[in-house]
């Protein structure tokens, strides 16, 4: 499903759908501290019923599977939610899946403890998402909102991939990321307030191979509304550069985290 919003790529279209087999194959790229800072906020355990909104390919189920939650995962993207289905079937791991916007979901009041939000947050609906998550989450359940980016100012290697990208899609507005901390949303107010916010640095190890699928798979190529020659013309010239660049390599990423409790 194609996305239009005036303060994304302005008002460029992308669909996620366009990139999910190389979505699933790649962007499993969260290291182990960022599963424990989420354990660590008591979030995703055993006894616990979790919402992943924006679930993509599943990859935030599938990883917490081990710690013991009943999960699920929406996204507006039917092609995405079949690679997720895909991939927990193959690993013999039982996550439900549902194709719905975030701002839509439907399941009872007071049903989850947790709901997550990964990557995906700004391509939501504020005015409708958090009366849909306070409704559905429990008293005192938690609203978990996370992101992580690469630092271009502190890698050359991310820092060519975005000049390139933005030769090829000038309209791309991810670049340039700096660290940061979420805001109190203001529509969340009389529905949440803020457990903790924390926010990290963490070196993500990525192979020429993975750094490039990871790459080609972003919102400014991959997901894009590039055509399929002006793609094949940036993957050409990104796969020229990382000849440059040793085998496997660290990207040094920021996380942020914003843990919300329904009130």
């Amino acid at each position: 499903m194609e996305i239009k919003k005036a303060n994304i790529d302005s008002g460029q279209g992308f669909d996620w759908g366009r990139t999910s087999e190389n979505y699933a194959k790649f962007r499993d790229i969260y290291p182990p501290l960022f599963y424990e800072k989420i354990i660590g906020m008591g979030l995703c355990v055993k006894g616990q019923r979790v919402l992943d909104i924006g679930t993509g390919t599943g990859v935030l189920p599938r990883n917490l599977y081990k710690y013991g939650a009943e999960l699920t995962g929406s996204d507006i993207s039917e092609n995405q939610i079949e690679q997720a289905r895909h991939l927990s079937i193959e690993a013999g791991m039982d996550i439900n899946y549902v194709v719905s916007p975030a701002e839509a979901v439907d399941f009872p009041d007071n049903y989850f403890d947790t709901v997550l939000a990964c990557q995906c947050y700004i391509y939501f609906d504020k005015n409708a998402l958090f009366p849909k998550i306070h409704s559905i989450l429990k008293p005192d359940g938690h609203f978990c909102i996370l992101f992580m980016t690469w630092l271009p100012e502190e890698s050359e290697i991310a820092a060519n991939f975005e000049k390139l990208t933005l030769k090829y899609n000038p309209a791309w507005s991810a670049s340039g990321m700096k660290r940061f901390f979420y805001d109190f949303p203001e529509e969340a107010k009389g529905l949440f307030e803020i457990k903790e916010s924390i926010g990290y640095d963490v070196p993500v190890t990525f192979t020429r191979e993975s750094w490039h699928g990871r790459a080609k798979t972003c919102r400014g190529i991959g997901a894009s509304s590039l055509s399929a020659d002006e793609i094949a013309k940036w993957e050409s010239e990104h796969l020229k550069y990382l000849k440059t660049v040793p085998e496997t390599f660290d990207v040094l990423h920021y996380v942020t985290m914003l843990n919300l409790r329904r009130i």
